[in-house]
């Protein structure tokens, strides 16, 4: 009874500032360096593969003479647009750069650049000597290089193989054309479609460093796959510390010390969908859609909504066994990607408000557990049909052993 009531008290406001400090330290951020000449095209592939619409005109402040830092709130990305990489003065912009590097190698990793993204525009077709001494610089230092040879309409793999053999300290070279685009030839419209955007994003995230690699699929927005995949290991090593748990059968009113397990794992899952981190979002959505009230959020409430939509599992029976706590951390985890990952194609990659969020999940929620009743009516139906089968078949074997009877007198 005491359990009982100090899991009805307990309040996990404390429980969701602790993991959303450890969930914003976990995914930590990434530094992109985006360099190239005036008109290349850096603004429209900077919003086409990162979320919120980066590099909007006015964002940012300059950190060098030609260079600008461009950072977004409840994003985990900066990006440093280098303005204009221009023949006249392009020394001057390479040493600067040079220095920023040496002055962002801090002690700690979120400060360094982590990769840089070096454009030139297929249709100039030419490499000028300020992008090769860039490369080359970027490369002495350490800073994996990917060139992007942007406004890729014409499939040039001539120009193509050139870049790369001039090129060299580049990790990759690739074609990207950004957004849908349309050409007139002989009077007739040709559509050409995005492409390459894929690509960029799969070596730049092979690149980043370890310690990266979550910021930076957090901040875009092309592949979906990525996001769901880096979730569901979330949702696994969730599953697999609530078993452990579990691993003793623990009272029902203990079953509290699995929760935070589930308030940590949606908001790591937020967080490598891009959604805010922040205590009113966790909050209202914990408290909306597993309690169904705004109020205090309190452990039994919790425990019970998550166990009502676990198949064959019964409250009365007292205790939450290994199977169960994993149980419901996977349903949980596994119900809030699936309504993340359809409201990004939904909106094309544009990352859903709280409001929308919530909608989805309560709706996908009701229909886990509309989906974990029909499934215990069913085994329930079947168990019946298996008693009823066993007890014809016992009175067909008493009936042929009383005709047997017979017919020996």
């Amino acid at each position: 009874m005491e359990g009982e009531n100090n899991m009805e008290q307990l309040n996990f406001q404390n429980e969701i500032e602790t993991v959303l400090r450890q969930a914003r330290k976990e995914r930590g951020h990434v530094n992109i360096l985006i360099a190239g000449r005036t008109g290349v095209g850096k603004s429209t592939l900077i919003n086409s593969v990162f979320q919120g619409d980066f590099a909007e005109t006015g964002q940012g402040k300059p950190v060098t003479t030609g260079t600008t830092k461009i950072t977004k709130e409840n994003i985990p990305l900066s990006i440093y647009d280098t303005r204009g990489l221009e023949m006249k003065d392009y020394k001057e912009t390479v040493q600067e750069l040079k220095d920023l590097i040496k002055k962002l190698s801090t002690n700690d990793p979120n400060d360094h650049i982590h990769a840089a993204w070096v454009c030139i525009a297929e249709p100039s077709a030419r490499i000028e000597v300020a992008e090769q001494d860039l490369v080359k610089m970027l490369s002495k230092e350490g800073i994996p290089v990917i060139v992007v040879i942007t406004k890729a309409t014409s499939y040039n793999k001539d120009f193509k193989r050139k870049v790369e053999d001039i090129l060299q300290e580049a990790r990759k070279v690739i074609c990207v054309n950004s957004i849908e685009t349309r050409i007139e030839n002989n009077d007739e419209e040709i559509v050409i479609k995005p492409k390459g955007l894929d690509k960029l994003v799969e070596v730049t995230s092979q690149v980043v460093p370890d310690g990266q690699k979550s910021a930076f699929i957090a901040s875009q927005k092309v592949d979906i796959e990525k996001k769901k995949s880096e979730s569901l290991r979330i949702v696994g090593r969730a599953a697999a510390l609530a078993a452990g748990i579990g691993a003793v059968p623990i009272p029902f009113s203990d079953a509290v010390s699995i929760v935070p397990i589930q308030i940590g794992m949606i908001a790591k899952i937020s967080a490598i969908f891009g959604l805010p981190i922040n205590i009113a979002f966790m909050h209202t959505m914990l408290a909306s859609t597993i309690t169904g009230s705004v109020g205090t959020i309190t452990g039994k409430a919790i425990v019970s909504n998550f166990l009502k939509i676990l198949p064959g599992f019964n409250i009365s029976a007292g205790v939450v066994h290994a199977a169960v706590a994993s149980g419901i951390t996977t349903t949980f985890g596994q119900a809030y990607i699936t309504v993340l990952a359809t409201l990004f194609i939904k909106n094309n990659g544009v990352p859903p408000t709280g409001e929308e969020v919530l909608k989805a999940f309560k709706e996908q929620y009701e229909k886990s557990k509309s989906e974990s009743k029909h499934e215990e009516h069913d085994q329930e139906s079947e168990s019946k049909h298996e008693e009823h089968d066993q007890e014809s078949e016992s009175k067909h074997e008493e009936h042929d052993q009383e005709s047997e009877s017979e017919q020996d007198k």
